[in-house]
This record gives C-alpha cells, sequence and structure tokens, in this order.
C-alpha cells in the first residue's frame, strides 16, 4: 500500500514592510560660555559682582559685540522697560559707589595683611629639645589645623594648634624647625602660601634657668 504524504503547510502570510525608524536625535554642540576677565562670572552675570564699571570696559575692549548685546542703549531699554535714562544713571553711579567700597575694604584687607607679622618661636624644654611655634597665620587667611596637618607631615613629628600665653590661637611643632618653617614660607609650599618673607620673625625663647 502506497505511503499517504502530508499536505505542506500553507504559507504565512508575508509580513508588511516595517516603517523607517526616525531619525536619532542628533547630540547638541556643547555651550560656548565666555567669562569675564574681572569677576570671573559668565559675561551674561557681571551685574551680580562688585566691579561692574571695569566689566563693562573689559568686554567692551575685547567683545564689542557682546558689549552691545547687554549694555547698548536700546538693550538697556529692553531690560529696565519704562525705567528713564536718568534712573539709569543713578543706578550706574550707585553700582559705582559700591564697588569703591569693595574695592577700598579689599585694600584695607591687604594693607592690614600686608602690616602683620608671622612670629617663629624657636622654644628650648632642654638643652637639646625644641618645640617651635608659629604665630599670626591667621591673618593670612590660613586654616591653623591644615596648616598644622602639613607640618607634622612634613616634619614627621607632632604639631597642633594651641593657645599661647596670651590666649592666641598658633601652631606647635615639636622638634628644631624653625628655619626649615621659614623655607616652606619663601617657597609657598602647600597651605603656606601667600605669606610675604619679609613678614616673618624668628626669635629664640631660651628656658629659664632655675634659681639657685
Amino acid at each position: 500500500m502506497a505511503k499517504k504524504h502530508a499536505a505542506p503547510a500553507p504559507a504565512a502570510p508575508a509580513q508588511p514592510a516595517e516603517a523607517d525608524a526616525p531619525d536619532a536625535p542628533q547630540p547638541r554642540p556643547p555651550v560656548q560660555v565666555l567669562y569675564c576677565a574681572v569677576c570671573t562670572f559668565p559675561v551674561e552675570f557681571c551685574e551680580f559682582g562688585s566691579h561692574l564699571t571695569r566689566c563693562k570696559e573689559w568686554l567692551k575692549e575685547n567683545h564689542p559685540d557682546l558689549y552691545d548685546k547687554y549694555y547698548s542703549e536700546e538693550a538697556l531699554q529692553s531690560k529696565i522697560g519704562t525705567l528713564s535714562l536718568e534712573n539709569q544713571a543713578k543706578l550706574d553711579k550707585d553700582t559705582a559707589k559700591k564697588e569703591a567700597k569693595a574695592e577700598a575694604k579689599a585694600n584695607a584687607e591687604l594693607k592690614k595683611k600686608l602690616a602683620s607679622q608671622i612670629t617663629i618661636k624657636r622654644i628650648e624644654r632642654t638643652k637639646r629639645k625644641h618645640v617651635t611655634s608659629i604665630h599670626g597665620l591667621e591673618a593670612f587667611g590660613i586654616d591653623l589645623k591644615k596648616a598644622a596637618k602639613q607640618l607634622a607631615s612634613k616634619f614627621a613629628t607632632g604639631a597642633s594648634v594651641s593657645k599661647n600665653p596670651q590666649g592666641l590661637d598658633e601652631v606647635v611643632v615639636q622638634g628644631d624647625v624653625a628655619y626649615e618653617i621659614v623655607d616652606l614660607i619663601e617657597e609657598g609650599v602647600g597651605v603656606l602660601k601667600g605669606i610675604p618673607a619679609d613678614n616673618v620673625e624668628v626669635v629664640e625663647e631660651k628656658k629659664k634657668k632655675s634659681a639657685e
């Protein structure tokens, strides 16, 4: 008897062609930001700093197109709406006063720093042992704890912040390292930077002899 053959399976219906996928979004180019050489803010934010007059002068000289964009009469009128030119002049005058006050304060702080003195003492404990104290670092904006940590690491010794007999904070380093600290200050190493070498003084404090 002849074998029966199974009927072939019907062909699957043709699938419609997939629609073309939408184009992938293109990456946006990075935003180019121009920073002011005076206040270091982006130039559109100079007005929030304390040197607007100088910022405007720099921008006008170096980027006149951006100066016109932000500070031309049309730009100012668009920004301030109905504010009159007279009131704008008053605002500019007030801004200039604030800037002058800020600069005067900065100059006063600089003069104070230049007049400040760093005193490094070699304090004799015994004939062979010394400790070194540094007073006056805070006048130059130096964090005493960070300075103590740096000196302890540099000289592989103990260093801490403590009060001197006058009740003022100072850094005390175990060991006779006064002149090595002077070298670090002159070289501006680590946190010990920004101190004029002429403002550093080394003094000797010998152990008082006991009365016989």
